[in-house]
């Protein structure tokens, strides 16, 4: 069978789905949102920088922790991505640091940041009726930030529901990243030693204290609480910057802010019964904070969604070393068995990995009963229907317009992409028995349903900021 040809078929059902959309009633996007100050950095910025601070080659050269209490460690940590071509995101410490990076830094653009907010402004493009925000500070810089639909709201400073545009909370301060970018080729000389940047990539700088420590608003918490704003999807995420114990010394436990945030979704789901909560495991560097985000929250999830490197993570802190190393090689086939393992350890009802050219659902048979969330072939239809959309913001850029959401709309799926299909179709024939999965994207035993979906690569993405968001969000919301 002609695999690009059926994958043809199944993908010209896509626009139908944003019909799905508009049928939603209420989608919260919860916890974080923030503000991406984005500066791409010229080499020469940054021997100004250790001019202004008095700064020797040596300090910058320097390893340490891969975090940031001073302003040289700024410095230290983008040469050290710099030098290397990678992305890695550095917490900052204090209060003080802060103030002089934004003093100092500047940036070329402000965009939305943090999965929450992302996602706000994804589903509400997508037309769902309702999407709550929740927002741990929305000064009007955050705000302006949002898109300007009705139908994406959060809480003002009176408490009340409102579209969250408008919004300013005059009291509130900027949560804000700074994404400091650089270029492949770009050179560095710093003590008569010379880098040259080998890949161009990014370093983040996050001042977040309200997030650090899962800061919840009270006034959003009761809004939810009350059966009278319709809610049929809770998306969960921004725990990944959590600490044990918490980041700066603020008080508490990073373990109970996540037991407390799910008593809180916990009261939303009773007020609205049926609601489908989905979390997404973002990258988490505390291994204490990630095994209670696996051990507690994910089996409690309705839906969990993971990349490459995320689901790694989260083997390794079940103890599972040796997958967690065969899943380095990102193969479809082996991270499909770590994901299977994943599953079955933690016991969940449907999970989501989106990798690289390929995005697998494994659904647990006996959740069936609860509708088309756990059904395969409204998950094949929403899985394609994400890749389109994700292919549409890397290619585009952008999605901020309806019309951009079906950019990629008619294009094949990537060689590459079938090919790792057909690698996993073959080891589910071998090893689970099931048929068919490259044709029709589907496969069932006694254990777990699969779907699994090629998606649309773009040669030369505009942006892959966000994109894991995105992809899980619009793969569940609609299927109810």
């Amino acid at each position: 069978m002609d695999l690009k040809r059926a994958w043809k078929e199944h993908y010209a059902h896509v626009p139908g789905h944003l019909e799905r959309f508009r049928r939603v009633s209420g989608v919260a996007s919860v916890f974080n949102a923030n503000i991406d100050a984005v500066l791409k950095v010229a080499p020469g910025r940054v021997v100004e920088w250790m001019g202004d601070l008095g700064a020797d080659e040596w300090q910058v050269l320097n390893k340490g922790a891969r975090r940031i209490d001073e302003p040289v460690d700024l410095l230290r940590g983008f040469v050290e991505c710099f030098s290397k071509g990678v992305a890695q995101e550095w917490l900052v410490a204090r209060e003080s640091t802060f103030d002089w990076m934004a003093a100092r830094l500047g940036y070329d653009r402000l965009q939305m940041g943090g999965q929450g907010g992302i996602i706000a402004n994804v589903l509400a493009v997508a037309g769902a009726r309702r999407v709550y925000v929740h927002c741990a500070s929305l000064p009007a810089q955050q705000a302006g930030l949002f898109l300007d639909h009705d139908s994406l709201v959060s809480t003002d400073s009176a408490g009340a529901l409102v579209p969250a545009r408008g919004v300013d909370r005059p009291g509130d301060r900027p949560l804000i990243h700074w994404i400091l970018e650089f270029d492949k080729g770009a050179e560095l000389e710093l003590g008569g030693l010379k880098l040259t940047c080998p890949k161009s990539n990014r370093f983040i700088a996050t001042y977040d204290p309200l997030n650090f420590r899962l800061e919840l608003d009270d006034a959003f918490d009761a809004a939810l609480s009350r059966p009278g704003h319709p809610l049929d999807f809770i998306l969960l995420s921004g725990y990944q910057m959590l600490t044990e114990p918490l980041t700066g010394g603020a008080p508490g436990s990073g373990l109970a802010r996540i037991a407390d945030s799910w008593a809180r979704v916990s009261r939303w789901k009773e007020a609205h019964p049926g609601a489908v909560v989905h979390f997404e495991f973002a990258s988490t560097q505390d291994l204490k904070i990630r095994e209670e985000l696996a051990r507690f929250l994910a089996p409690r999830a309705d839906s969990v969604g993971c990349n490459e490197q995320e689901l790694i993570g989260i083997l390794e802190v079940l103890g599972e070393q040796s997958l967690a190393r065969e899943c380095q090689s990102l193969g479809a086939v082996n991270l499909f068995k770590g994901l299977l393992k994943v599953y079955q350890a933690l016991g969940l009802k449907r999970v989501q990995l989106h990798m690289f050219g390929l995005y697998i659902t494994l659904i647990r048979p006996a959740e069936a009963a609860r509708g088309p969330v756990f059904e395969p072939r409204a998950n094949r239809d929403g899985m394609a229907f994400a890749a389109t959309v994700a292919a549409a913001k890397a290619g585009t850029g952008s999605l901020d317009r309806a019309e951009n959401l079906l950019w990629a709309h008619g294009r094949e799926v990537s060689e590459h992409s079938l090919s790792e299909l057909k690698a996993l179709a073959a080891h589910l024939a071998a090893a689970h028995g099931l048929d068919a999965l490259a044709e029709t994207g589907m496969g069932s035993c006694a254990d777990f349903h699969v779907v699994a979906v090629p998606t649309i690569l773009i040669d030369k993405p505009v942006t892959l900021v966000g994109m894991g968001d995105t992809i899980s969000s619009l793969s569940l919301v609609g299927l109810g």
